[in-house]
């Protein structure tokens, strides 16, 4: 399998980037982003690319792909509703777009966020615009097409967010996210679980199209004693 990573620097997507790299079926893993994360590994290919909103530049590098785990994202904090709608769903539906024409059996795994709202009329700016940004995708003639909804995620492997405010509300949590999600297991995820859980379903697919937290829960594997071998020898 080649999969294709957004937002490989940012805390879901070094998951999900950790989970593919430690894939024995995964013979490629190519990131696209404004940064790269300089890892070095035998079937890693990073694209460094500053426009976002086009990839004609680009295309020849997008093909031949059998999947795609889309984990770029932003805060809405502060933002207007036209900014956001630009940062998230005009992103999204740039990268969407170009794929589905390039690759047209591919399985396009978006991450989302819960309480998404798929009427796209709700009072929440954020939940409308990924509704809508989940609504689009879903229209785009892709094989397969999954939106992920975790809540709240805690970050393993050495994982941090880029976000400052997510850094100090995961320094302060620290402690007790582990016993939160042994209270609340269909509720506080973690980054691994989001990555396996992405895998699977490009995999198998899944009976339902939007992943809830405690589907994401569902839909991961387990580690493999291939996955720790790799983990100690590449260092992720």
């Amino acid at each position: 399998m080649k999969v294709l990573i957004f937002g490989a620097t940012g805390m879901v997507g070094q998951g999900v980037l950790r989970e593919c790299l430690l894939a024995p079926d995964v013979e490629l893993t190519q990131t696209v982003g404004r940064t790269v994360t300089g890892l070095p590994h035998p079937r890693l290919r990073e694209i460094q690319h500053t426009d976002l909103w086009q990839y004609e530049s680009i295309k020849g590098d997008l093909e031949g792909f059998d999947a795609c785990f889309f984990c770029l994202g932003v805060a809405s904090r502060g933002m207007t509703e036209d900014e956001y709608k630009r940062m998230t769903h005009g992103i999204t539906i740039a990268a969407a777009d170009i794929l589905a024409r390039l690759n047209p059996r591919m399985t396009f795994n978006y991450v989302s966020g819960t309480g998404t709202d798929s009427s796209e009329k709700g009072k929440i700016m954020w939940a409308r615009v990924k509704g809508k940004t989940e609504n689009d995708i879903f229209k785009m003639p892709f094989a397969a097409a999954y939106m992920f909804r975790p809540g709240v995620i805690q970050p393993l492997d050495g994982i941090r967010s880029k976000t400052k405010m997510y850094r100090v509300f995961y320094k302060l949590s620290k402690p007790i996210l582990p016993l939160l999600r042994s209270a609340f297991p269909n509720h506080v995820l973690t980054t691994k679980q989001i990555g396996q859980s992405m895998l699977n379903v490009a995999r198998h697919g899944y009976p339902r199209p939007i992943l809830e937290s405690k589907d994401i829960r569902a839909a991961a594997l387990p580690a493999t004693p291939v996955a720790e071998s790799l983990d100690r020898r590449y260092g992720t």
